[in-house]
């Protein structure tokens, strides 16, 4: 008999073992035959079931190995051998539990990672000042914070300042991110009401939602103790007033051009309307007037522009769609003579209802003569314009 009890012998037992009847030690140099040999693999570190026709008394002190003959068992003390498909469940959870527990933790980490991005531009996109004060932008890509705006414009240096208008300055800022974005600084003086701040970011909200391709965009605003301003798009020509004014661009703003220009227009003075880089024009400070005169019923000043108010609103100071519609009648005017028609319109609210003006002595003299093509649209816009600029409001047209 060979004896390998104690020999530390481990792993599965081979299920050949069962088959094994006897052996022999052939080959081995002795010069007498050997018998069969029993062999008895007890007390070693085998483990799984005992193969079939293997004496079970062999395998005695092998604390894994196991049995499904109930005799065995309870008569040699081994353990029942697991189920098939509890072995095959096992082994599949040692594979996938870990790649399922490293697949939670990269979704959780994706999670964490959105939310922290969501957070930070939720953070820049409505942010508090060191002093407390509101700054918000709508609409935007999240980048604009308004330190950036600040440091882009030295602390609003006049030297980034490409206008002044009725309801404050405006300035030209270029971003970190090379974005560029006008900033209109308000005139502060209605941060004095305590009604104001509320009833200023309601507006502001309101205007930021406008979707008008000429409109030109509101992207937020800043409300500070000592100074407002609001965010919006660039518009690289700058006004049409500009335009106007520089012979070089108003040379580049054809007949064409021009009268697309009035076409798009319903408010409502040159220096109102800017223009982008393709000449398309877009109505600014939609809505300014509205929530920079938010108590305008009891106020006895008429918001808007010399020059492009209704001639009755100096004794009626009642402001209705007619004075819109003589304001777009100055506007298609001063784009077709390429000035502002001042001595046209005085002339115009003379008694007199025959001038004597011919379209050729209005057009700017600056372009050439208007090919047949534009002309027709040139003589329309002119009609439009004239019976805008009706000295009766009731016999105007309407906007529609």
């Amino acid at each position: 008999m060979v004896d390998m009890t104690n020999n530390i012998i481990s792993g599965e037992i081979p299920p050949e073992l069962g088959y094994l009847s006897s052996l022999k030690l052939t080959n081995n140099h002795s010069p007498l035959p050997l018998p069969g040999i029993d062999v008895d693999f007890s007390y070693n570190n085998l483990k799984g079931p005992i193969p079939d026709g293997f004496p079970a008394s062999s395998l005695i002190g092998n604390k894994d190995v196991c049995s499904d003959n109930w005799y065995i068992q309870t008569g040699l003390k081994f353990q029942p051998c697991p189920a098939h498909d509890h072995i095959v469940l096992g082994n599949l959870l040692v594979i996938v539990l870990p790649v399922l527990i490293s697949l939670i933790m990269a979704f959780l980490l994706c999670l964490r990672h959105i939310f922290l991005e969501t957070k930070n531009k939720d953070t820049k996109a409505t942010a508090t000042t060191k002093n407390g004060d509101l700054f918000s932008i709508w609409n935007y890509d999240g980048s604009i914070a308004y330190e950036d705006i600040i440091r882009a414009i030295e602390d609003f240096d006049m030297k980034y300042c490409i206008g002044t208008g009725a309801y404050g300055s405006v300035y030209k800022a270029q971003l970190p991110s090379g974005k560029v974005v006008a900033v209109k600084k308000l005139h502060g003086f209605e941060a004095e009401v305590p009604a104001f701040d509320e009833s200023f970011r309601n507006e502001v909200k309101v205007l930021s939602e406008i979707k008008h391709r000429h409109i030109v965009k509101l992207h937020g605003f800043c409300l500070h103790k000592r100074i407002m301003f609001l965010v919006y798009e660039y518009m690289e020509k700058g006004s049409l007033f500009s335009v106007l004014f520089d012979d070089v661009e108003a040379m580049e703003l054809d007949w064409k051009k021009r009268v697309n220009i009035v076409k798009v227009l319903r408010d409502i003075s040159a220096s109102n309307i800017l223009i982008n880089s393709e000449w398309q024009p877009s109505v600014g400070d939609f809505g300014t007037a509205r929530f920079l005169s938010l108590d305008s019923s009891n106020r006895t000043i008429v918001a808007g522009t010399i020059g492009y108010i209704a001639p009755e609103l100096a004794y009626t100071m009642v402001v209705s769609e007619k004075c819109d519609v003589y304001s777009f009648g100055v506007v298609a005017l001063e784009t077709l003579m390429g000035s502002h028609p001042k001595e046209l319109l005085s002339s115009l609210q003379s008694a007199s209802t025959d001038n004597g003006i011919t379209l050729c002595e209005i057009l700017d003299q600056r372009l050439p003569q208007p090919t047949m093509s534009v002309l027709l649209d040139i003589v329309r816009v002119a009609i439009v314009a004239f019976a805008c600029l009706n000295p009766n409001p009731s016999s105007r047209p309407t906007m529609k």
